[in-house]
């Protein structure tokens, strides 16, 4: 009995150890992978003409979802392989939290041959929450409700160029809003009305868009101009909840300054007219302008706003070549009416961002954004530049 107990815990150390051995093995075989994968990224050597791949995970934490798990991949490539045509790009993220939401990303911006058409366009699919601050330039810093709903948005543009740099076409915008539930931060709030839309609603949108487009990256622009002006119309005919029209004025102008730095600038404007449900109005803040807001801290039926960036891509440092700079500052606002527009409602936003080159034959720089306004800071971390 006591041979074959001692067999026994001999038998196990062995398998604790050859487990041990294969953990370790299949660990370092993982590290090694990782590491050339990375080192392929990094130091890429293939033929600028040749298609990219990156995929990384991703991992967040807020107080409202708790961690945040995610994967995100970028694809870039030029149509028939051919450099003279524009750099088209495909980013994809999704996530999942441990407080059960989720969501999915897609956006793309895609030149065909002779870049005679141009596909622009994003869908969101996600269970998230929205905070809600109410309407209008006065509203609390604090958040009244978090709105507890899922949310489906597929935005398309098909253009094809007339002349030169110009391009025209059909504009699709579908957003679904669903499962919503206004979660009151102040139960006894008696004072609180809620929104039109409040219930969820699907609206449709139809219309043309004109767009002047002379950038050759659009995830890193040395110098063009881009300038589109939308107009949708969403109607209970085709489908929409509500009736309603919105024009959308984007121009952006970049100018190179020397051999390296970038001055970007760009002007937006929104403005709708109708029924327009809360979740449609113009929303303020996010990733892309006002940096340092929360998207959607201020909303309203218009929204003026501009922002203006300088990059330094990349810093003049002996070591290398790879890392760069950006400073931006913007200010905006939002307003029901134009009689209402005030100077004393801009609100202003700034920050500095590091940015580091992973793709150095396209071109292609990561960034990490630090934003400051009066109420808060933002943390951001793209590929691609904010606009």
């Amino acid at each position: 009995m006591k041979e074959q107990l001692e067999s026994f815990i001999r038998l196990n150390k062995l398998s604790v150890l050859t487990v041990g051995l294969l953990l370790l093995t299949n660990t370092i075989n993982a590290q090694n992978l990782v590491k050339r994968y990375i080192d392929h990224m990094v130091n890429n050597k293939s033929d600028l003409s040749q298609p990219q791949l990156l995929a990384y995970p991703t991992l967040a934490f807020a107080p409202e979802t708790s961690w945040e798990i995610g994967a995100s991949a970028l694809y870039v490539y030029f149509a028939k392989r051919d450099t003279t045509n524009r750099l088209s790009e495909i980013n994809a993220f999704s996530f999942f939290t441990l407080e059960n939401q989720y969501g999915f990303w897609f956006d793309h911006a895609m030149y065909s041959d002779k870049n005679r058409w141009f596909f622009l366009g994003r869908v969101r699919i996600q269970s998230f929450p929205i905070f809600y601050h109410g309407i209008g330039a006065d509203t609390p810093i604090e958040s009244i409700a978090k709105i507890e709903t899922n949310q489906i948005q597929v935005k398309e543009r098909i253009l094809r160029k007339l002349k030169n740099n110009i391009y025209l076409g059909l504009e699709f915008d579908y957003q679904r809003l669903s499962g919503t539930n206004f979660v009151l931060e102040d139960p006894e709030n008696s004072n609180f009305e809620l929104p039109l839309g409040h219930n969820g609603s699907d609206n449709i949108g139809l219309g043309l868009g004109l767009i002047h487009d002379s950038r050759h990256n659009v995830l890193n622009v040395r110098k063009g101009l881009f300038s589109e002006l939308a107009f949708l119309h969403y109607n209970p005919l085709w489908g929409s909840t509500y009736e309603f029209t919105s024009i959308l004025s984007d121009t952006r102008v970049y100018k190179p300054v020397g051999k390296n730095n970038v001055l970007a600038i760009q002007l937006l404007g929104q403005f709708n007219f109708g029924d327009i449900p809360f979740n449609q109005l113009a929303l303020m803040g996010g990733e892309s302008i006002m940096r340092g807001y929360y998207y959607g801290r201020y909303r309203d039926r218009n929204q003026l706003a501009a922002q203006i960036e300088y990059r330094f891509l990349p810093i003049p440092f002996k070591f290398t070549n790879r890392l760069g700079l950006a400073v931006f500052a913007g200010a905006g606002s939002v307003f029901n009416q134009v009689d209402n527009l005030n100077v004393s409602n801009f609100v202003a936003s700034g920050g500095v961002g590091l940015r580091f080159l992973i793709f150095p034959k396209k071109d292609i720089w990561t960034r990490i954004d630090f934003a400051v306004t009066e109420e808060s800071t933002g943390f951001y971390f793209f590929i691609g530049e904010s606009f």
